[in-house]
Protein backbone atom coordinates (compact mmCIF):
# COMPACT_ATOMS: atom_id res chain seq x y z
CA UNK A 1 0.00 0.00 0.00
CA UNK A 2 2.65 2.42 0.86
CA UNK A 3 4.65 1.84 -1.85
CA UNK A 4 1.64 2.74 -4.36
CA UNK A 5 1.53 5.83 -1.96
CA UNK A 6 5.02 6.52 -2.18
CA UNK A 7 5.24 6.51 -5.95
CA UNK A 8 2.78 9.16 -6.17
CA UNK A 9 4.08 11.67 -3.80
CA UNK A 10 7.34 10.84 -5.29
CA UNK A 11 6.08 12.63 -8.32
CA UNK A 12 6.33 15.96 -5.85
CA UNK A 13 8.61 18.21 -4.61
CA UNK A 14 10.51 16.15 -1.49
CA UNK A 15 10.63 19.43 0.37
CA UNK A 16 6.58 20.22 0.23
CA UNK A 17 6.15 16.43 0.54
CA UNK A 18 7.14 16.33 3.88
CA UNK A 19 5.50 18.85 5.01
CA UNK A 20 2.43 17.75 2.78
CA UNK A 21 2.60 14.70 4.84
CA UNK A 22 3.17 15.35 8.22
CA UNK A 23 0.57 17.68 8.16
CA UNK A 24 -2.13 15.58 6.72
CA UNK A 25 -0.90 13.12 9.70
CA UNK A 26 -1.46 15.62 12.49
CA UNK A 27 -4.93 16.40 10.87
CA UNK A 28 -5.47 12.84 11.41
CA UNK A 29 -4.19 12.63 15.08
CA UNK A 30 -6.46 15.43 15.85
CA UNK A 31 -9.50 13.98 15.00
CA UNK A 32 -11.50 12.38 17.88
CA UNK A 33 -9.66 9.05 19.03
CA UNK A 34 -7.50 9.55 15.85
CA UNK A 35 -4.42 9.12 17.36
CA UNK A 36 -5.15 5.80 19.60
CA UNK A 37 -6.22 4.70 16.00
CA UNK A 38 -2.73 5.15 14.32
CA UNK A 39 -0.63 3.84 17.29
CA UNK A 40 -2.56 1.06 17.16
CA UNK A 41 -1.88 0.38 13.83
CA UNK A 42 1.70 1.50 13.49
CA UNK A 43 3.33 1.40 17.38
CA UNK A 44 5.12 -1.96 17.92
CA UNK A 45 3.98 -4.77 19.69
CA UNK A 46 5.37 -6.33 22.80
CA UNK A 47 8.33 -5.15 25.19
CA UNK A 48 10.99 -3.42 23.12
CA UNK A 49 12.20 -1.58 26.02
CA UNK A 50 16.12 -0.55 26.24
CA UNK A 51 17.69 1.81 28.83
CA UNK A 52 20.82 3.88 28.42
CA UNK A 53 21.82 7.16 29.72
CA UNK A 54 19.52 6.42 32.05
CA UNK A 55 17.15 6.79 30.11
CA UNK A 56 14.18 4.07 29.60
CA UNK A 57 13.52 4.18 25.94
CA UNK A 58 10.05 2.83 24.68
CA UNK A 59 12.28 0.88 21.85
CA UNK A 60 15.73 1.48 19.85
CA UNK A 61 14.80 2.81 16.81
CA UNK A 62 15.00 6.85 17.42
CA UNK A 63 14.52 9.49 13.74
CA UNK A 64 17.41 11.24 13.65
CA UNK A 65 17.89 14.88 13.41
CA UNK A 66 16.75 16.88 10.41
CA UNK A 67 13.32 15.57 10.46
CA UNK A 68 11.54 17.03 13.39
CA UNK A 69 13.61 20.40 12.76
CA UNK A 70 11.70 22.71 15.27
CA UNK A 71 9.42 20.23 17.52
CA UNK A 72 6.34 20.77 15.46
CA UNK A 73 5.02 16.66 15.30
CA UNK A 74 5.83 15.20 18.43
CA UNK A 75 2.37 13.60 18.65
CA UNK A 76 2.29 12.13 15.75
CA UNK A 77 6.04 10.97 15.55
CA UNK A 78 4.69 8.98 18.98
CA UNK A 79 1.54 7.94 17.20
CA UNK A 80 4.06 6.87 14.45
CA UNK A 81 6.07 4.38 17.46
CA UNK A 82 9.27 5.99 17.50
CA UNK A 83 11.20 5.26 20.50
CA UNK A 84 13.01 9.08 20.53
CA UNK A 85 13.17 11.82 18.10
CA UNK A 86 15.63 13.99 17.75
CA UNK A 87 14.60 17.14 17.17
CA UNK A 88 16.88 20.28 15.28
CA UNK A 89 19.80 20.95 14.18
CA UNK A 90 18.62 24.13 16.69
CA UNK A 91 20.85 26.86 16.29
CA UNK A 92 20.41 30.59 18.51
CA UNK A 93 19.13 32.60 16.18
CA UNK A 94 16.26 31.67 13.35
CA UNK A 95 17.97 31.11 9.73
CA UNK A 96 16.46 30.42 6.56
CA UNK A 97 18.61 27.38 5.46
CA UNK A 98 20.20 27.35 1.84
CA UNK A 99 18.38 28.05 -1.31
CA UNK A 100 15.22 25.87 -2.31
CA UNK A 101 15.34 23.54 -3.88
CA UNK A 102 17.44 21.56 -1.49
CA UNK A 103 16.32 18.01 -0.71
CA UNK A 104 16.51 15.66 -3.99
CA UNK A 105 15.53 12.39 -4.11
CA UNK A 106 18.04 9.00 -5.26
CA UNK A 107 15.50 6.34 -5.88
CA UNK A 108 17.81 3.69 -7.86
CA UNK A 109 20.05 4.39 -4.83
CA UNK A 110 17.61 4.39 -2.42
CA UNK A 111 18.93 8.14 -1.14
CA UNK A 112 18.53 11.47 -0.49
CA UNK A 113 20.49 14.57 -1.20
CA UNK A 114 19.80 17.64 0.99
CA UNK A 115 21.47 21.23 1.74
CA UNK A 116 18.90 22.22 3.98
CA UNK A 117 21.44 24.50 6.03
CA UNK A 118 20.34 24.28 9.65
CA UNK A 119 16.87 25.45 8.73
CA UNK A 120 14.97 26.22 11.92
CA UNK A 121 12.94 28.56 14.11
CA UNK A 122 15.67 29.29 16.49
CA UNK A 123 16.26 28.04 20.42
CA UNK A 124 13.37 30.73 21.97
CA UNK A 125 10.56 29.11 19.48
CA UNK A 126 11.32 25.40 19.90
CA UNK A 127 11.76 25.63 23.65
CA UNK A 128 8.39 27.65 23.30
CA UNK A 129 7.06 24.11 21.70
CA UNK A 130 9.26 21.82 23.87
CA UNK A 131 7.63 23.53 26.95
CA UNK A 132 4.02 23.07 25.64
CA UNK A 133 4.58 19.31 24.92
CA UNK A 134 6.46 18.73 28.43
CA UNK A 135 3.12 20.17 30.41
CA UNK A 136 0.71 18.47 28.13
CA UNK A 137 2.59 15.06 28.39
CA UNK A 138 3.38 15.68 32.19
CA UNK A 139 0.68 12.81 33.57
CA UNK A 140 0.94 10.30 30.53
CA UNK A 141 -2.31 7.62 30.82
CA UNK A 142 -1.50 4.43 32.37
CA UNK A 143 0.10 1.85 29.51
CA UNK A 144 1.78 4.66 27.50
CA UNK A 145 5.62 5.48 27.06
CA UNK A 146 7.19 8.81 27.27
CA UNK A 147 8.80 9.16 24.30
CA UNK A 148 12.48 10.38 24.57
CA UNK A 149 13.09 14.10 22.95
CA UNK A 150 17.09 14.28 21.66
CA UNK A 151 18.18 17.89 20.99
CA UNK A 152 20.29 18.59 18.01
CA UNK A 153 22.53 21.70 18.43
CA UNK A 154 24.60 23.62 16.05
CA UNK A 155 25.73 27.04 15.70
CA UNK A 156 24.13 30.09 13.68
CA UNK A 157 25.84 30.32 10.16
CA UNK A 158 26.88 33.81 10.43
CA UNK A 159 29.02 32.66 13.33
CA UNK A 160 32.70 32.51 13.58
CA UNK A 161 34.39 28.99 14.74
CA UNK A 162 36.47 31.00 16.93
CA UNK A 163 32.88 31.74 18.18
CA UNK A 164 30.97 28.70 17.69
CA UNK A 165 31.01 27.25 20.73
CA UNK A 166 29.14 30.28 22.67
CA UNK A 167 26.06 28.86 20.31
CA UNK A 168 26.05 25.65 21.37
CA UNK A 169 26.28 26.91 25.09
CA UNK A 170 23.25 29.17 24.48
CA UNK A 171 21.03 26.31 23.06
CA UNK A 172 22.07 23.90 25.34
CA UNK A 173 20.80 26.16 28.19
CA UNK A 174 17.78 27.07 26.45
CA UNK A 175 16.88 23.12 25.91
CA UNK A 176 18.01 21.86 28.54
CA UNK A 177 14.84 21.54 31.04
CA UNK A 178 13.06 19.96 27.96
CA UNK A 179 15.08 17.25 26.02
CA UNK A 180 16.48 14.05 27.39
CA UNK A 181 19.33 14.09 26.18
CA UNK A 182 21.94 16.26 23.13
CA UNK A 183 23.76 15.76 20.45
CA UNK A 184 26.34 18.14 19.24
CA UNK A 185 26.24 18.49 15.38
CA UNK A 186 30.14 19.53 14.11
CA UNK A 187 29.87 17.26 11.41
CA UNK A 188 26.88 18.51 8.75
CA UNK A 189 28.45 19.45 5.27
CA UNK A 190 25.71 22.13 4.57
CA UNK A 191 26.83 25.17 6.88
CA UNK A 192 30.40 26.37 5.31
CA UNK A 193 33.42 25.78 7.78
CA UNK A 194 31.83 23.83 10.21
CA UNK A 195 33.07 20.63 9.44
CA UNK A 196 36.45 22.47 11.00
CA UNK A 197 34.62 22.31 14.48
CA UNK A 198 35.67 18.19 14.46
CA UNK A 199 39.31 18.96 15.06
CA UNK A 200 40.47 17.94 18.22
CA UNK A 201 40.75 21.45 19.88
CA UNK A 202 37.87 23.46 18.52
CA UNK A 203 35.92 20.09 19.77
CA UNK A 204 37.34 19.98 23.07
CA UNK A 205 36.32 23.65 23.88
CA UNK A 206 32.82 23.32 22.77
CA UNK A 207 32.11 19.82 24.71
CA UNK A 208 34.25 20.72 27.75
CA UNK A 209 32.27 23.94 28.11
CA UNK A 210 29.00 22.05 27.81
CA UNK A 211 30.03 19.40 30.13
CA UNK A 212 31.37 22.48 32.84
CA UNK A 213 27.21 23.92 31.74
CA UNK A 214 26.23 20.58 32.33
CA UNK A 215 27.58 19.82 35.68
CA UNK A 216 26.02 23.18 37.40
CA UNK A 217 22.49 22.13 36.05
CA UNK A 218 20.16 20.14 39.11
CA UNK A 219 20.19 17.22 36.72
CA UNK A 220 23.08 16.25 34.11
CA UNK A 221 21.55 15.39 30.86
CA UNK A 222 23.74 13.08 28.64
CA UNK A 223 25.77 14.93 25.43
CA UNK A 224 26.63 13.10 22.69
CA UNK A 225 28.89 13.96 19.51
CA UNK A 226 27.71 13.39 15.90
CA UNK A 227 30.70 12.59 13.67
CA UNK A 228 31.05 12.22 9.57
CA UNK A 229 31.57 9.16 7.73
CA UNK A 230 34.01 10.85 5.83
CA UNK A 231 36.62 11.48 8.80
CA UNK A 232 40.00 9.77 8.18
CA UNK A 233 40.72 7.30 11.07
CA UNK A 234 43.38 9.45 12.55
CA UNK A 235 40.58 11.82 12.77
CA UNK A 236 38.60 8.76 14.40
CA UNK A 237 41.08 7.86 16.42
CA UNK A 238 41.36 12.05 17.61
CA UNK A 239 37.81 11.61 18.31
CA UNK A 240 38.01 8.37 20.30
CA UNK A 241 41.08 9.95 22.18
CA UNK A 242 39.39 13.22 23.35
CA UNK A 243 35.35 11.64 24.04
CA UNK A 244 37.74 8.95 26.17
CA UNK A 245 39.91 11.76 27.45
CA UNK A 246 36.44 14.00 28.72
CA UNK A 247 34.21 10.81 29.31
CA UNK A 248 31.12 12.15 26.64
CA UNK A 249 28.42 10.51 26.91
CA UNK A 250 28.26 8.68 23.57
CA UNK A 251 28.81 8.78 19.96
CA UNK A 252 26.35 9.12 17.35
CA UNK A 253 27.62 7.11 13.36
CA UNK A 254 27.11 8.78 11.41
CA UNK A 255 26.11 11.84 9.33
CA UNK A 256 25.61 12.54 5.91
CA UNK A 257 28.75 12.08 3.49
CA UNK A 258 29.76 14.56 0.57
CA UNK A 259 30.79 11.17 -1.74
CA UNK A 260 29.18 10.13 -4.52
CA UNK A 261 31.21 6.92 -4.95
CA UNK A 262 29.39 4.10 -6.74
CA UNK A 263 26.00 5.28 -7.03
CA UNK A 264 23.30 4.33 -9.40
CA UNK A 265 22.06 7.65 -10.40
CA UNK A 266 23.61 9.00 -13.38
CA UNK A 267 26.63 11.59 -13.18
CA UNK A 268 24.28 13.79 -15.08
CA UNK A 269 21.60 13.84 -12.58
CA UNK A 270 23.90 14.44 -9.58
CA UNK A 271 26.05 17.18 -11.62
CA UNK A 272 22.76 18.94 -11.57
CA UNK A 273 21.89 18.67 -8.26
CA UNK A 274 25.16 20.07 -7.04
CA UNK A 275 26.47 19.78 -3.22
CA UNK A 276 24.73 18.36 -0.30
CA UNK A 277 24.79 15.77 2.52
CA UNK A 278 24.14 11.84 0.72
CA UNK A 279 22.37 9.82 3.39
CA UNK A 280 20.54 6.29 2.72
CA UNK A 281 21.44 3.03 1.63
CA UNK A 282 25.02 4.19 -0.39
CA UNK A 283 26.03 4.69 3.89
CA UNK A 284 25.10 2.17 5.21
CA UNK A 285 28.62 -0.16 5.45
CA UNK A 286 30.64 3.08 5.95
CA UNK A 287 28.40 3.75 8.93
CA UNK A 288 28.50 -0.21 10.52
CA UNK A 289 32.19 0.30 9.80
CA UNK A 290 32.72 3.06 11.87
CA UNK A 291 30.30 1.43 14.81
CA UNK A 292 32.25 -1.56 14.66
CA UNK A 293 35.86 0.30 14.61
CA UNK A 294 34.51 2.62 18.26
CA UNK A 295 33.51 -0.18 19.88
CA UNK A 296 36.09 -2.66 19.11
CA UNK A 297 38.82 0.46 19.91
CA UNK A 298 37.08 1.35 22.65
CA UNK A 299 36.06 -2.36 24.07
CA UNK A 300 32.55 -1.18 24.02
CA UNK A 301 33.07 1.99 26.52
CA UNK A 302 31.65 4.79 24.93
CA UNK A 303 27.79 4.04 23.78
CA UNK A 304 27.06 4.76 20.11
CA UNK A 305 23.71 5.99 18.38
CA UNK A 306 23.92 4.18 14.69
CA UNK A 307 22.86 6.44 11.86
CA UNK A 308 23.16 5.45 8.27
CA UNK A 309 21.14 3.18 5.58
CA UNK A 310 18.83 1.26 7.95
CA UNK A 311 15.35 -0.07 6.26
CA UNK A 312 15.00 -3.30 7.94
CA UNK A 313 15.42 -4.67 11.22
CA UNK A 314 18.05 -7.01 9.39
CA UNK A 315 19.74 -3.13 8.97
CA UNK A 316 19.34 -2.78 12.53
CA UNK A 317 21.08 -5.68 13.75
CA UNK A 318 24.05 -4.94 11.87
CA UNK A 319 24.16 -1.72 13.42
CA UNK A 320 23.46 -3.26 17.07
CA UNK A 321 25.98 -6.45 16.08
CA UNK A 322 28.53 -3.82 15.41
CA UNK A 323 28.33 -2.63 18.61
CA UNK A 324 25.31 0.06 18.76
CA UNK A 325 23.03 0.77 21.64
CA UNK A 326 20.21 2.45 19.43
CA UNK A 327 19.84 3.35 15.82
CA UNK A 328 18.19 5.92 14.06
CA UNK A 329 16.29 5.91 10.83
CA UNK A 330 15.89 9.17 8.47
CA UNK A 331 16.13 8.22 4.54
CA UNK A 332 14.52 4.92 5.61
CA UNK A 333 11.61 6.37 6.84
CA UNK A 334 11.12 8.21 3.57
CA UNK A 335 11.67 5.20 1.47
CA UNK A 336 9.68 2.17 3.59
CA UNK A 337 6.82 4.55 4.95
CA UNK A 338 4.98 4.65 8.21
CA UNK A 339 5.45 1.19 9.74
CA UNK A 340 9.06 1.05 9.36
CA UNK A 341 9.51 1.14 13.58
CA UNK A 342 6.98 -1.77 13.80
CA UNK A 343 8.68 -3.58 11.39
CA UNK A 344 11.97 -3.03 12.40
CA UNK A 345 11.23 -4.00 16.16
CA UNK A 346 9.32 -7.34 14.92
CA UNK A 347 12.26 -8.57 13.35
CA UNK A 348 14.58 -7.48 15.89
CA UNK A 349 12.49 -9.24 17.94
CA UNK A 350 12.94 -12.69 15.77
CA UNK A 351 16.78 -11.93 15.72
CA UNK A 352 17.19 -12.04 19.86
Amino acid sequence: MYKLLRSFLFLFDPEWVHYFSMNSLRFLCRLPGGKAVIASIFNPKGNNQYSIFNIQFPNRIGLGAGFDKNARYLNELEALGFGCVEIGTVTPLPQPGNDKPRLFRLPKDKALINRMGFNNDGVDEVVKRLKAWREKNRNPEPGTRNLVIGGNIGKNKITPNEEAWKDYEKCFLALHPYVDYFVVNVSSPNTPGLRELQEKDALHKILTNLQNQNSKCKTQKPILLKIAPDLTQEQIDAVIELALEIKLDGLVASNTTISREQLLTTHHKLQTIGAGGLSGLPVKARSTEIVKYIHQKTQGRIPIIASGGIFTGADAMEKINAGASLVQVWTGFIYEGPSIVKNICRQINKYQ
